[in-house]
């Protein structure tokens, strides 16, 4: 006789427990409170975008509204050149568009031909010192920057050319055999004048 109290005990308790469970699934989603004030069941919590957690303000100019997304991706962007400086920068696209386009319909675009290239224009090698200090020249000339492809990183043939013409200005260039490219813009904050690679 006792174990068969002992049996059935654990068996209401079973049952207790698989309809305590059961009672908490069907809630689910629902609040069972009432509104002290006016003694009628509460409102179902709001689902509005302004929830905790998420916030309202999006960054002027924040790409895809990332939250800082300016402040991430300040490496990113060029700085500012002065009207003078822009426009000597233009003068110096100037003369190196037309030997790129020659290059580029040779087929020549090694870093080595680009580099021979742009010293025939006059232009000195760019040195630098301990910790990237800068000790003298305007242009650095290097291959292209490996890429993401599907899933794995290829490195295109081509050269990349960067000239500094002033503290705030630029000439960035590229040849590859697609296409070539010259533009000009301020120097990054951490690369010169070479656009920074992305992280991912």
């Amino acid at each position: 006789m006792l174990t068969s109290t002992r049996e059935r005990r654990r068996h209401l308790a079973a049952v207790a427990l698989l309809l305590g469970a059961a009672i908490s699934l069907t809630a689910c989603g629902e609040q069972r409170g009432t509104d002290p004030a006016a003694g009628a069941p509460a409102p179902p919590p709001s689902s509005s975008p302004s929830s905790p957690g998420a916030t309202p303000y999006v960054e002027p100019g924040a790409g895809d509204g990332a939250p800082h997304y300016n402040e991430n991706n300040a490496g990113r962007r060029p700085g500012e050149m002065s009207v003078d400086s822009a426009e000597d920068a233009r003068k110096e696209a100037a003369r190196i568009e037309p030997v790129l386009r020659r290059l580029w319909k040779e087929k020549k675009w090694d870093v080595k031909s680009v580099r021979a290239a742009m010293l025939e224009l006059g232009y000195e090698e760019e040195r630098t010192g301990a910790g990237g200090k800068r000790l003298g020249g305007t242009l650095s000339v290097r291959g292209m920057e490996p890429r993401f492809e599907t899933d794995h990183y290829v490195t295109p043939e081509g050269a990349r050319v960067g000239l500094r013409v002033h503290d705030d200005a630029c000439v960035t260039a590229f040849v590859q055999k697609t296409n070539y490219q010259v533009r000009t813009n301020g120097p990054y904050p951490e690369t010169g004048c070479f656009e920074p690679p992305f992280a991912h």
